[in-house]
């Protein structure tokens, strides 16, 4: 039988720390949703585990706040260290997204992505449409170009505040009404090469950590970026596109100005972003939160993604991805877990039949 607590939050991971043992995962701790501390422990079966998936973000700070992690950072927030592994929370990436603005004589339909370009450059170019749907949709949460549900990541941890999204939402009622009417362009970095970090804010479970994704630190992802942008302005400026479109052959500078002015994110915007691609992509960079890494194969979990230097702990989701192609990895991490769970019976249904 199995039992789901639904409204349950795992505070932490609950360890044996036997002298001579590695130490062994028992069980956790959780609140319901009265806010009432409970514990719930592995039986005696030596095959019984904890298997983690909290996700890139969610699974880091978990294992930190368990006592799993850089000595330093559990020192720091006094946290009873249960073993020291610094790769933990280590190589944070996400996928960057740029956009290019296109514009339209007309509304359009609604759509989000429905189509992928895999271009042979290392990016991926993708559509979205139609935002302006009323007349008050520009002051509206407006999916993934939304700064209120994502955006924050492209800022450093300290810009991050309440105040900051507040004067953004004013700020938005100024934004050119030509954004929503007609779409973007989106081009998307696969497989980046640029990595950040994650670090605990406190030891409270239901604040979010600090994390710091570095886009576009390595200088081929900057690279790439600037090669799907051209590549977005082309497509937006063939003959085919505006007979769509029903607008002049619009400038790759007329482009830029348009996006900058269009862009929602929380970027200062520079004077030379029409100038430069490269500034252009730093300052415009937006999130499509495929957030993967902080619990790598072969630094924090070995290849069966047991937890090393641990006993009866697994992890099973994005933290442990070293890439990701930047299309959504919900399959992929559905066909991981599947993959992982068959791998496991099959394992003890070996063992148990003595071969």
């Amino acid at each position: 039988m199995l039992t789901v607590l639904v409204y349950a939050t795992v505070q932490k991971v609950l360890f044996d720390k036997s002298a001579g043992k590695r130490p062994k995962a028992m069980g956790v701790m959780f609140k319901d949703e009265n806010g009432n501390q409970h514990q719930a422990f592995l039986t005696n079966n030596r095959r019984s585990e904890v298997i983690l998936s909290c996700g890139a973000i969610g699974t880091p700070q978990l294992l930190m706040l368990s006592g799993i992690g850089p000595k330093a950072e559990l020192q720091r927030l006094n946290i009873s260290m249960v073993l020291h592994n610094e790769f933990v929370g280590k190589g944070m990436a996400d996928n960057p997204m740029n956009s290019v603005f296109v514009p339209m004589t007309r509304s359009v339909e609604q759509s989000l992505i429905q189509t992928v370009g895999i271009t042979k450059m290392g990016v991926y170019i993708e559509a979205s449409s139609g935002f302006g749907q009323s007349q008050d949709s520009i002051h509206c949460h407006h999916g993934l170009l939304s700064a209120e549900i994502g955006q924050l990541s492209t800022v450093p941890p300290k810009q991050r505040t309440r105040q900051a999204i507040e004067e953004f939402i004013k700020r938005k009622r100024d934004l050119p009404r030509e954004a929503f009417k007609g779409g973007f362009i989106l081009e998307k970095i696969a497989m980046p090469l640029s990595t950040g970090h994650l670090n605990l804010i406190n030891t409270n479970i239901d604040n979010n950590p600090s994390v710091t994704f570095n886009y576009f630190g390595h200088p081929r992802d900057l690279r790439r970026c600037v090669n799907g942008i051209r590549m977005a302005a082309k497509v937006i400026q063939s003959d085919r596109f505006t007979n769509f479109t029903k607008c002049d052959k619009p400038t790759v500078e007329r482009l830029l100005n348009m996006s900058v002015k269009a862009n929602i994110n929380f970027i200062p915007k520079h004077t030379n972003d029409t100038k430069s691609l490269e500034q252009f992509c730093k300052d415009t960079v937006i999130t499509i939160w495929h957030y993967h890494g902080g619990c790598h194969v072969g630094k924090v979990v070995d290849p069966n993604h047991k937890v090393l230097g641990t006993r009866r702990l697994r992890i099973v989701d994005g933290s442990t991805f070293s890439e990701s192609p930047g299309t959504n990895p919900q399959g992929t991490v559905l066909m991981m877990g599947r993959y992982m769970g068959v791998k496991i019976l099959r394992r003890r249904l070996g063992k148990a039949a003595g071969v």
